[in-house]
């Protein structure tokens, strides 16, 4: 995973020296490429997220608890494929390192493998493809993906590592901008349907629905601060779990290059039921060209 990492900023730091003489006179990645958008044949978006959950409370007990961290890094690649900008097919790659037992947070990034307290690996991969169904509406689009479990048991000496199980994706975003061109609203419902065999996860036979709202202000074209809210509601299908919980949270983007962009986040778990109530730590670097 590290060597992964490394070559990843190295290809995306490359892109560093591209010029930004024309940037004034058009819009930044950030303004105008959001999730709604597609795109173009032969473009390319490479997306390297980080998200580090981390808890010493939850729905289960009163009080403090140990402390559980789970680290989650994703690789999501879309590339153009249709002449009018209306397909794009991807690749969506997941690895996860978790610790337990009151270990240190930062200790996911040991990636020691120690019985008991800690597990790590690449967990999952993904095709996936997304498209606009609808012509009249460019800023309203559909990504499907079907993700495929990479891990042999979800939990081993006590350390839960990933769900183990199929996962149909869909996510449905749409964004709009103001006239004053300041403000964006962006809005996503993810859908995710588990299933796999019910003795094989705690999620399988069970529907995800997570929708969520993004404010976000520009006091530049390169920079923009946002507010998030977002809840995520899983439904019983068979698996005798049900589970919700809402977040509630922000950050900020920057555009560093016409071709590199960097996201942070911040999100708190203020409410639930059978979840955790804690909080996560995300950045992101994003190369599109």
């Amino acid at each position: 995973m590290k060597k992964l990492n490394i070559v990843l900023i190295a290809v995306m730091i490359s892109f560093l020296g591209f010029s930004q003489e024309d940037e004034d006179s058009q819009k930044s990645v950030i303004q105008e490429y959001t999730p709604s958008k597609l795109l173009d044949k032969g473009q390319w978006d490479i997306k390297w997220f980080n998200n580090l959950y981390t808890q010493t409370e939850s729905t289960f007990s009163n009080g403090k608890e140990p402390r559980q961290t789970f680290f989650t890094s994703t690789i999501d690649i879309f590339t153009g494929v249709s002449e009018t900008s209306k397909f794009n097919v991807g690749l969506l790659l997941e690895f996860r390192s978790n610790v337990v037992n009151d270990r240190g947070a930062l200790d996911v990034f040991s990636f020691d493998g120690e019985t008991g307290t800690a597990r790590s690996g690449f967990t999952s991969f993904a095709p996936a493809v997304k498209f606009n169904p609808f012509k009249n509406v460019s800023n309203f689009t559909i990504q499907t993906a079907f993700h495929i479990p990479l891990v042999d048991n979800e939990s081993e000496d006590g350390v839960f590592l990933d769900q183990k199980g199929f996962i149909f994706q869909n996510r449905f975003f749409y964004d709009y901008t103001f006239p004053s061109g300041d403000w964006q609203l962006f809005t996503e419902l993810n859908t995710e349907y588990n299933f796999g065999k019910k003795e094989d996860s705690f999620a399988n036979n069970s529907l995800n629905l997570t929708p969520g709202v993004f404010l976000s202000y520009f006091p530049s074209d390169k920079f923009t601060v946002l507010a998030l809210a977002q809840h995520s509601q899983r439904i019983d299908t068979g698996n005798d779990f049900a589970q919700d919980f809402t977040a509630l949270g922000g950050g900020f983007k920057y555009q560093l290059t016409k071709v590199l962009n960097i996201e942070t986040l911040y999100t708190n778990f203020i409410r639930g039921n059978n979840t955790g109530l804690g909080q996560t730590f995300n950045i992101g670097l994003r190369a599109l060209f």
